[in-house]
């Protein structure tokens, strides 16, 4: 064969890229029952009892009416729960299948199996996003101050997130070692970051203790983006989400060069 015509390393690590992206897409949409309808109904029934409902008692919140200041964080916690439950179902499921041999023979690095890993989680993580602010407009009108605000916190937000599925992939052993976490722990600081309620309303103790949530500084940047009202500072919230990715890709590619979790 002529050595000119070979395909290089770098294209067959990007043709394996794109076949991991495409095998991801290619499930969201194929089981979309499943991935993109339940959290339309969900939020749905969010909007419906805590926005009308108990949001016309409540009254204002932050200067705004009450089902528009809970909008940005319904969408968000959408995107994160999302984003790490498609990348922890789907690497799971490949160890459980056993075709994640296939992954690790094949000539890719482990860098580039996560990153296409996470872009799936991402993109499910933007899809559901999608449906939810669909929904959200059906029953409030969603401003957007600052475009770029938006974007760049959703993306960093579900990097982040769907990192953390793989992470649980990785150490998970069965199917219930993948539900603990979401059930646990994600479930308490999504609701407790700041998605209904501004923290200013807490108690003083608790409002300090809010400030360790890190959720708290992803919906806030996300609300400050649609609305211009936010909790916590802008730069802090940027920093601790990029530092959150940053941190959370090398741990994680750590993890598969010493094969944890996927050569035991």
């Amino acid at each position: 064969m002529d050595r000119a015509r070979e395909p290089s390393l770098a294209r067959i690590q990007w043709v394996g890229f794109q076949t991991i992206v495409r095998r991801e897409l290619g499930r969201i949409l194929r089981i979309w029952v499943q991935t993109l309808v339940p959290p339309a109904v969900t939020a749905t029934l969010y909007f419906l009892i805590f926005g009308s409902l108990i949001g016309r008692r409540i009254g204002p919140m932050g200067g705004y009416d009450y089902m528009q200041y809970i909008a940005p964080g319904l969408i968000m916690m959408a995107v994160i729960t999302n984003s790490y439950g498609n990348v922890v179902s789907s690497f799971f499921g490949a160890k459980f299948g056993k075709h994640i041999e296939e992954l690790l023979v094949a000539p890719l690095p482990n860098w580039l199996i996560v990153t296409g890993y996470v872009a799936g989680g991402v993109v499910r993580g933007l899809l559901v996003g999608i449906v939810v602010t669909a929904v959200a407009l059906f029953f409030t009108r969603i401003p957007v101050e600052h475009p770029l605000l938006v974007a760049g916190s959703v993306l960093l937000t579900s990097v982040v997130f769907a990192l953390g599925g793989f992470f649980n992939a990785i150490f998970a052993k069965n199917f219930d070692q993948i539900t603990w976490f979401p059930t646990f722990v994600l479930t308490p600081l999504t609701y407790l970051g700041g998605v209904f309620y501004t923290v200013s309303l807490l108690p003083a103790w608790a409002e300090r203790m809010s400030y360790a949530n890190p959720i708290l500084y992803m919906v806030n940047a996300f609300r400050h983006g649609f609305l211009g009202a936010s909790d916590v500072g802008l730069g802090t919230a940027f920093a601790i989400m990029a530092l959150a990715a940053a941190l959370m890709f090398t741990v994680v590619v750590t993890l598969m060069n010493r094969g944890t979790g996927i050569r035991e």
